[in-house]
């Protein structure tokens, strides 16, 4: 029988404050802070999801909804919304707040992909991570479009391998012109 387990049993919440060396130079947080954040709480998820080592494969779909400013703070909430065999998917979701005011807001959401490994934390190499039970609303609407997002992830990883393999590794200074 598979194993399953449930979004709550990867669900990951993080806080952070936003301070001044956060910001890019609008006045907002620096995407790549974000971004850093959400790959963090991510790995936790996954690792929650599958006990096991896991590697980042793709960041998809990263919607920043509103800007989050300083003295707000940032709360990232994570949980995987799907798994095939060895890859899973982890919702994120960004909520800001301003501290002064109490008001909550959506600041971003995105969808990452993992794919769990061999590795110091478990060297045996067949085997299957569990799949994921959604219980509340948002969970099952989430998770209802696991199997369309992973097809889509697919045909457009093909695409994008075929244009990777025609780009150039030699530094720009060092290419000859024809």
């Amino acid at each position: 029988m598979e194993e399953e387990k449930y979004c709550k049993d990867s669900m990951v919440i993080q806080t952070h404050r936003i301070f001044p060396f956060d910001l890019n130079p609008f006045g907002y947080l620096f995407g790549g802070n974000l971004m850093t954040m959400i790959d963090d709480a991510a790995s936790i998820s996954v690792t929650r999801h599958c006990r096991r080592g896991a590697v980042t494969a793709s960041l998809d779909s990263l919607n920043f909804l509103k800007p989050l400013h300083e003295n707000h703070s940032v709360c990232v909430e994570s949980y995987v919304s799907g798994a095939h065999k060895k890859s899973m998917e982890v919702f994120v979701k960004i909520i800001g707040e301003d501290l002064t005011t109490g008001e909550r807001y959506l600041a971003a959401t995105c969808f990452t992909t993992f794919v769990a490994v061999p590795s110091h934390m478990n060297l045996e190499t067949s085997f299957t991570v569990p799949k994921v039970i959604p219980e509340t609303e948002e969970e099952k609407l989430v998770c209802s479009g696991y199997e369309k997002r992973r097809s889509a992830r697919q045909t457009e990883r093909k695409a994008y391998k075929e244009f990777a393999a025609s780009l150039s590794t030699d530094l720009p200074w060092t290419r000859s012109e024809d």
